[in-house]
């Protein structure tokens, strides 16, 4: 997008060039036989479905332009009521021209607050008004025939329109939203008309009674869908208005004054009034809320594509590292916003028809209901109350696997009742060792691009069961690059290798600042003991050197470094630059990556058998003495002798 519109209070309006950085102002003027423009605080502008270069602008006229604007044709007469709205009645009375603060900090009155045109039939226009008009055109302007509020079953006189919305899918059909809060009326007033303004029928049905209604948008791929906006929060029907929901997932219960949505995406973007604007992003699994999915015990939704990139930061490091607030922005500072971008990779969606609890939990429950009914709360039996405290969490397992049938990855997600979105990173599981503390599964290689798969199981109560069939999705490729990129399969494959070799060196060093530790503590205790002698623990600190060349060949040379001295790396630090730079682009990797692994494989293996000698053979067998010996137990002698 290279051009966007601009507007604020009373009419103005400018076209802003994202190239050149200019905005241009082109807020229609008054002729010169006039009359006098009149302007809604929020004036109503549209870019024709039919051609991107024609806009409509409405005033008490309404305006279009076949240029982006600059030049504006006039092609309504006055659409309002005309009323003048000094001599309307305000708190029971008429005011003076000397009332505190009379038409101040207002919107002037009797103008267009809604327009649309048809995307489906050229010129057939609708256009609201804030003294309670709907006005219907449909040769592009050059007729108008009017509806009153009051013609709407149960809606006031000069109730306020506030949105107008032409079907996608029907040429006849179109919807509306007023609003009669100026009037102390907060009564939803939401209408569909199915013969272009002929008459209309309610579809405020089940919505709250109190909640004046401000824009409706209609599901560019299922007609009855609908979204509106309240000022107690936003909600969807399925049915054309049959029945509402409150929409959830975050979505704050406050006003939204204007919907739209990017259909690409399925992305729903919710203007509030005075909370900013919320993106529903991809509210496409809305679609699939069937009968069977609502009594299925689980149900995956489709999940769209997912785009494989790496993500950059052109503003330098991500904000909120250092500094929560500043979300995105690195150390630019408070001068500008900006939002931080929906999370990368696979977004999986799926519903649970009942919540995973524990028996703890399902017990507390319990005891509540009882508690509220008065009742005694028996204490539970020792065995019930062991069994809660040896009891594993329940989990959602999320199980992906490749076209081959492969799993790639497991991820877990929230266990309650109703619908949730989880999101896979779209890379394999790291190969750093796991302990009983780690918690994540670390950042493997990214997968390539192609067809892959999600179930849905559970694990409760020592039980795994699968409950949906694996689902189909994509991982697809986006981006442009100057220079060729190899291909992401023997990318992965290059990775995974070097992955599998990471494993090794990673798990080998691990076994080894083990066995070092463990070999400190035996120092130590032969020293302190009446049975040590200064020959044994001579044996051991000989041992303790050849660990320390070992593990300086791992992780390199300490000694240099620490004294601010360049120094060669050590396997670790190489295979994991490799490995970690490789992994940073989707270019690939380099002829220089590729050497620095081969470099790190010929290291290891010079080492490895010395490595596994000195740790799975004499750091036991000196531990196995020092058993033998009656020493105080260490790390690494099992369990004492008896005595």
């Amino acid at each position: 997008m290279t051009l966007s519109y601009s507007q604020w209070q009373y009419g103005g309006l400018v076209r802003y060039d994202h190239v050149s950085g200019e905005a241009v102002d082109i807020k229609p003027r008054e002729s010169a036989d006039g009359p006098a423009l009149v302007w809604n605080w929020d004036a109503p502008i549209l870019i024709s479905p039919h051609d991107s270069e024609r806009l409509y602008y409405g005033a008490q006229v309404l305006f279009r332009s076949e240029d982006r604007g600059d030049s504006w044709t006039q092609i309504s007469p006055d659409l309002t009521r005309g009323l003048d709205r000094n001599a309307l009645e305000v708190r029971g009375r008429v005011w003076s021209v000397d009332a505190v603060a009379k038409n101040m900090s207002t919107s002037q009155y009797g103008n267009l607050t809604a327009v649309s045109e048809s995307p489906l039939v050229e010129g057939l226009l609708y256009a609201g008004t804030d003294d309670g008009l709907i006005q219907i055109s449909e040769d592009g302007g050059a007729t108008w025939r009017r509806v009153a509020s009051e013609e709407l079953p149960g809606v006031p006189e000069l109730t306020y329109v506030n949105d107008l919305q032409a079907s996608l899918h029907d040429p006849n059909t179109v919807y509306a939203a007023l609003n009669n809060h100026k009037s102390g009326d907060f009564a939803p007033y939401l209408f569909v008309s199915r013969d272009r303004g002929g008459s209309w029928s309610s579809i405020s049905s089940d919505l709250p009674e109190r909640g004046s209604t401000y824009a409706i948008v209609q599901d560019h791929v299922e007609a009855g869908m609908l979204f509106v906006g309240t000022e107690f929060g936003l909600f969807v029907t399925r049915d054309e208005g049959g029945s509402w929901l409150k929409v959830g997932a975050g979505i704050p219960t406050t006003a939204f004054r204007d919907l739209d949505i990017q259909r690409d995406q399925d992305d729903l973007v919710a203007g509030s009034f005075g909370r900013g604007f919320w993106i529903l992003h991809d509210y496409s699994p809305l679609r699939e809320m069937t009968t069977e999915v609502v009594e299925a015990p689980a149900h995956i939704f489709t999940p769209r594509a997912a785009l494989a990139y790496r993500e950059v930061t052109p503003m330098g490091i991500p904000g909120g590292q250092f500094y929560p607030g500043d979300r995105g922005k690195a150390f630019q500072g408070a001068d500008f916003h900006v939002e931080l971008n929906p999370d990368f990779g696979a977004w999986i969606t799926y519903r649970l028809d009942e919540s995973l609890e524990t028996r703890k939990a399902e017990r507390q429950s319990a005891e509540g209901d009882l508690r509220d009914e008065g009742a005694d709360t028996p204490y539970p039996s020792w065995e019930e109350l062991k069994f809660e405290d040896r009891e594993e969490s329940p989990a959602v397992v999320l199980t992906i696997r490749d076209a081959d049938g492969q799993v790639v990855r497991r991820i877990t997600g929230p266990t309650s009742a109703g619908i949730h979105r989880v999101t896979w990173d779209l890379s394999y599981p790291g190969t750093t060792p796991v302990t009983a503390g780690t918690s994540g599964d670390g950042q493997g290689p990214m997968a390539a691009p192609g067809d892959y798969t999600v179930e849905l199981a559970t694990f409760h109560e020592s039980e795994f069961t699968t409950l949906t069939d694996p689902v189909p999705f994509r991982i697809e490729a986006v981006g442009e690059h100057t220079l060729p990129v190899p291909d992401r399969r023997a990318t992965v494959d290059f990775l995974h290798d070097a992955g599998e070799l990471q494993r090794q060196v990673m798990g080998a060093n691990s076994a080894l600042q083990d066995a070092m530790s463990n070999v400190r503590a035996m120092k130590n205790v032969v020293w302190r003991d009446p049975a040590g002698t200064p020959e044994l623990r001579a044996e051991i600190r000989e041992l303790e050197l050849r660990l320390m060349d070992l593990s300086e060949a791992m992780t390199g040379d300490p000694t240099r470094p620490r004294r601010q001295e360049p120094a060669m790396p050590g396997i670790i630090g190489r295979l994991g630059q490799a490995i970690g730079n490789a992994s940073s682009a989707t270019y690939g990797p380099t002829g220089t990556h590729r050497e620095q692994v081969e470099i790190s494989r010929s290291g290891f293996e010079a080492v490895r058998g010395e490595l596994t000698q000195a740790v799975e053979v004499e750091v036991p067998a000196m531990a196995e003495r020092l058993r033998a010996a009656g020493f105080r137990w260490t790390p690494g002698q099992g369990v004492p002798n008896g005595g």
